[in-house]
């Protein structure tokens, strides 16, 4: 490692419901972070949207917060790495930088005939043969098409060369060069239907099939590279980018699972559970996508992954949308007061079903309500959601891949829940690891960039810095666990069919 005591790695965390900025030392240690809640919005019912000038606006802000309010980071920063709410679509024009459109959010449904359509035209198989996705409004080039086909102009302009399209990464970056670079990297490129993840290119037959104009696209690099300085007019420091990447797969990164077969599940809006691949990729007959992992030095490496949603997106629509409790950590009590959940089951579909099931149709439901059901319940029943979602993914990766992992690496917000971790390794029959650097998203783009700028050597350095916090063995007994885990199976096929 090169590197001293002070030096300082900046990781812009821009999420579905913030934007942070976060500084780290060279051990994973935050020594200042700042964080904006963001809005969402819904215009009609499966809409999501948000307002791109406010997605720029917060991270500026946190930005140069966390920079000022920190001492020696203006002067101890060497690097800055940018990880994002992935899929999510802004379309901007060229001259301007002004958005044409709000940004469509991936959990968007408003794409949904679309896909459908296309699949009834046979087209699932060749789309998923290239890029590892499925069909489904959750990814980019739907939602990209949908802009131009509705924001009046949109398509004449964009087909004129004057508009210009990127995932949330590729937005930020364009601002904080002032408009010098239009990049993305490989693993938000594999989002959007777009890419080819053979090659790592766009590929030509995929924007003829969406009719997305290649103009608009940006350049796609690797993880680690340069992607241009930050304007000092903006932060007060030319600093620079040397890394992005999407979300999930910072942090695969930040949890080191950097050797085949490891896994990791994040619990933040969603729930997104990664497993490497390693070099070569595997196609999923368990309906899971397949999607690059990182790309270091022109080498892909390649992941498995099972996406879910919604999981701290449910412990938020009980505290805002019910008015249950006023802090989401409230739900760990309630959840512990009961001895069980009496039959209650949440199935959080609130913007479709994700993987397995992949029906942006269904909506949620709480079935298994009696008159002595209580509040305290259904919170209990929110948070037994994540590990029988989970489940569904370990199930399916297990069903590709033949084999059963023995630990599971957990992080995002809800990891704190003690309750829910003890209840994944239950239902799991799973050890559950929790990091030591549990804003491991966070210090995934954070690292990468120290390895852009030198101050580690690769991916060996960061995995030395990875600690384990807290471990979570299976208490309960099996049959147990598969007694309620039917219960969940029974009440997500009440609201499929079959």
């Amino acid at each position: 490692m090169a590197q001293t005591d002070n030096t300082l790695l900046l990781a812009i965390d821009q999420g579905t419901t913030s934007s942070r900025a976060i500084l780290f030392n060279t051990q994973g240690e935050i020594c200042g972070l700042h964080q904006q809640e963001l809005a969402l919005s819904y215009p009609q019912a499966g809409w999501i949207e948000q307002d791109p000038e406010a997605i720029w606006r917060d991270s500026l802000q946190v930005c140069r917060a966390v920079l000022q309010e920190t001492p020696s980071a203006l002067t101890d920063t060497v690097a800055i790495g940018i990880t994002n709410q992935r899929e999510t679509t802004v379309v901007w024009d060229k001259e301007s930088g002004e958005p044409v459109y709000n940004a469509i959010v991936w959990q968007d449904r408003r794409t949904a005939a679309v896909c459908e359509q296309l699949i009834a035209q046979g087209k699932e198989a060749e789309v998923s043969a290239k890029t590892g996705l499925l069909l489904d409004p959750y990814f980019s080039a739907t939602k990209i098409a949908w802009i131009l086909d509705n924001v009046e102009g949109a398509r004449e302009r964009a087909e004129a060369g004057q508009l210009l399209f990127g995932t949330i990464d590729t937005f930020l970056l364009w601002r904080l060069t002032e408009g010098q670079v239009h990049a993305t990297d490989a693993t938000n490129a594999s989002r959007t239907l777009l890419m080819n993840i053979a090659t790592a290119q766009w590929d030509d037959e995929l924007l003829a099939l969406f009719n997305i104009p290649r103009s608009m696209l940006p350049e796609v690099r690797d993880n680690v590279a340069s992607f241009g300085c930050t304007a000092q007019s903006l932060l007060g420091v030319e600093l620079p980018i040397c890394a992005m990447i999407g979300d999930q797969q910072a942090a695969l990164v930040g949890q080191a699972c950097f050797d085949k077969g490891m896994i990791k599940s994040t619990y933040g809006t969603g729930c997104f559970m990664l497993m490497n691949l390693g070099a070569e990729p595997v196609a999923s007959k368990q309906r899971l996508v397949t999607t690059i992992a990182y790309q270091l030095n022109g080498q892909t490496t390649y992941a498995l992954e099972g996406s879910i949603f919604v999981a701290g997106a449910a412990i938020q629509w009980l505290r805002d949308g019910l008015s249950m409790f006023k802090h989401a950590s409230e739900s760990e009590a309630m959840a512990q007061s009961l001895a069980g959940n009496n039959g209650v089951y949440f199935v959080p579909a609130l913007t479709g079903l994700g993987a397995p099931y992949w029906r942006p149709d269904v909506r949620g439901a709480i079935v298994g309500l009696g008159r002595d059901t209580t509040s305290a319940h259904i919170a209990r029943a929110a948070l037994e959601a994540q590990a029988y979602q989970t489940r569904d993914l370990v199930t399916a990766m297990v069903a590709d891949l033949g084999t059963a992992p023995a630990v599971l690496r957990a992080d995002g917000g809800l990891v704190a829940n003690q309750f829910v971790c003890q209840f994944l390794a239950d239902i799991l029959h799973l050890q559950i690891e929790v990091p030591a650097v549990t804003e491991a998203t966070a210090w995934g783009a954070a690292s990468l960039a120290g390895v852009g700028a030198g101050v580690f050597a690769g991916t060996e350095d960061i995995a030395s810095v990875w600690q384990k916090q807290h471990d979570y063995m299976p208490q309960m007994l099996s049959d147990e666990a598969d007694t309620l885990y039917d219960g969940w199976q029974q009440a997500v096929r009440g609201l499929i069919g079959g």
